[in-house]
């Protein structure tokens, strides 16, 4: 039976359209969605949207139009951007389905039995936009941390006992030391627990737009409690579905650093009182800016991922996203950053790299795939050696996150490709040696195989372009057929080759 691997996107808020951000954590999904099922891996990948709450009634109502049309029309949005950025996910949810409903009221009624909830009043700051509550001394002049206005708010709710948890909470994350990641992220939330919980407020009175309290109509529930359920609701939990058995826990949880405090302490403490296992590992990866600049509405720098993949290509988009920037840290887009990636790492080292090597044979060697060596020693060796040892080495980045750091391991064994062919100069060895031109072709060609291969979860249709140009069949794609456990077939027929990357080159007018 193959192993399973759950991961989920935090599901996106309908407020607004999709940004880079959305599409970022996405991506990073996706990645690894793509390449665990490559490693032989069963694997569910979740992403949706979360469309209760005040922020989508205002919303609503600015647009003059229900909450549910609303989030009927924004929700589609999201699901649009998976398909333009070619994402794999295996279910979209949204927690405006009845499937939802009947999940949250299952774990309220599961926490309400066992002592959990109790009905008070609240009063305190809240922010609408960051749909969570401040104490005075969160406040910073007069604002949430985030910057976001807060309002006074009285009103009756039912609150979870959040406050019992606290030591079980430190205790686990001594006891898992990998459940958040990165690691400056553990020690945040560490301190923030050790700074002592309160007791959370989990339903409002002050608007209807949300999932109804079982047996009080006069309060819905707050927020987070609902959305984070959305996690469970998927594998059908409530209803001891099959998936549920199957996938949880959850392998991973991707987050932004901005909603860590949710799914590091709430749900994580939800899930104790509910006696739930939990999830394997929270990731919150840091933000983006914009040539140096904070992304802002107001500013009107937004950065829209529709337009880059129009712009510059969508492998080159997803490429770029992972590449530049250390996973888990914020980090900054530039336009001058992009074409570097496109024209430098994929169009020249890749590419150029394929291009050539692919158009030597079909013009030296008729177009017949040549035989690597009988005898692999010396150069030949040591390039096919650092291939062979790419999927361990990749596979072990991918599992911390560090796809950054994947992906640098592969453009290096790219870069010494390129020595290899410029040292070996195989257009010279037609007219010396033409069996030896053949086998260093063939050491070429088989290198880039395995890199086409290791590639595809980052870049699918350009992946499968190269793969086509090779003509390895589509059942001999996955990662059991790299690492030295199988070979590039020799003495089949390829055409010749079309370029993978185009080079970008700015309209006539435009700077870069």
């Amino acid at each position: 039976m193959s192993p399973t691997y759950y991961l989920t996107t935090p599901i996106y808020y309908v407020n607004d359209k999709p940004h880079i951000g959305h599409a970022y954590t996405t991506l990073a999904c996706d990645v690894l969605a793509r390449f665990k099922r490559l490693d032989g891996y069963n694997v569910m990948f979740l992403t949706g949207t979360d469309e209760h709450g005040q922020k989508v009634q205002d919303a609503a109502e600015k647009a003059g139009v229900a909450p549910q049309s609303f989030t009927d029309t924004v929700s589609q949005n999201f699901r649009d951007l998976t398909s333009a950025m070619n994402f794999s996910n295996d279910q979209f949810i949204r927690t405006t389905e009845p499937r939802h409903y009947e999940s949250c009221r299952h774990i309220w009624n599961m926490l309400l039995e066992k002592g959990h909830i109790r009905l008070d009043k609240y009063a305190g700051w809240y922010s609408v936009r960051d749909e969570a509550f401040f104490t005075e001394t969160e406040l910073v002049d007069g604002k949430a941390p985030t910057g976001a206005p807060v309002e006074w708010v009285e009103e009756p709710s039912y609150f979870f006992a959040l406050s019992e948890w606290q030591q079980p909470l430190l205790d686990y994350y001594e006891a898992h030391p990998d459940f958040i990641a990165p690691a400056g992220r553990l020690n945040e939330i560490r301190s923030f627990v050790k700074g002592g919980l309160k007791d959370l407020s989990i339903s409002r009175t002050t608007f209807d737009w949300g999932v109804p309290v079982p047996n009080d109509d006069d309060h819905v529930m707050y927020v987070w409690l609902d959305a984070l359920t959305n996690y469970l609701t998927a594998l059908d939990w409530q209803n001891d579905g099959a998936d549920y058995s199957t996938y949880w826990p959850c392998d991973l949880h991707m987050v932004g650093k901005d909603i860590l405090r949710f799914h590091a302490v709430y749900w994580p403490a939800f899930l104790m009182a509910s006696g739930l296992p939990l999830p394997k590992r929270v990731f919150a990866h840091g933000w983006w800016t914009n040539e140096g600049e904070k992304i802002s509405k107001s500013i009107g720098n937004v950065i829209d991922p529709l337009a880059l993949i129009d712009k510059y290509g969508l492998d080159q988009t997803r490429y770029f996203l992972l590449r530049e920037v250390p996973f888990g840290r914020d980090g900054d887009f530039s336009e001058t950053a992009m074409i570097a990636r496109t024209n430098s790492d994929l169009a020249n080292d890749l590419g150029n790299l394929s291009q050539r090597t692919l158009s030597l044979v079909v013009k030296n060697c008729d177009g017949i795939m040549p035989a690597l060596p009988a005898d692999i020693s010396g150069d030949d060796a040591e390039l096919l050696a650092a291939a062979d040892g790419l999927l361990e080495k990749v596979r072990a980045e991918f599992d911390q996150q560090a796809f950054h750091e994947g992906l640098r391991l592969i453009w290096d064994v790219i870069a010494a490709a390129n020595r290899y062919i410029d040292t070996q100069a195989p257009w010279a060895l037609k007219k010396t040696d033409i069996n030896r031109m053949g086998e260093v072709l063939a050491v070429i060609v088989e290198t880039i195989r395995q890199i086409a291969i290791l590639v595809q979860p980052v870049m699918p249709q350009s992946a499968a372009k190269l793969l086509d140009q090779l003509m390895v069949p589509d059942d001999a794609r996955g990662f059991e057929h790299i690492a030295g456990r199988a070979r590039l077939t020799s003495g089949i027929a390829i055409e010749k080759p079309q370029g993978v990357f185009p080079r970008y080159q700015e309209p006539e007018g435009e700077g870069a």
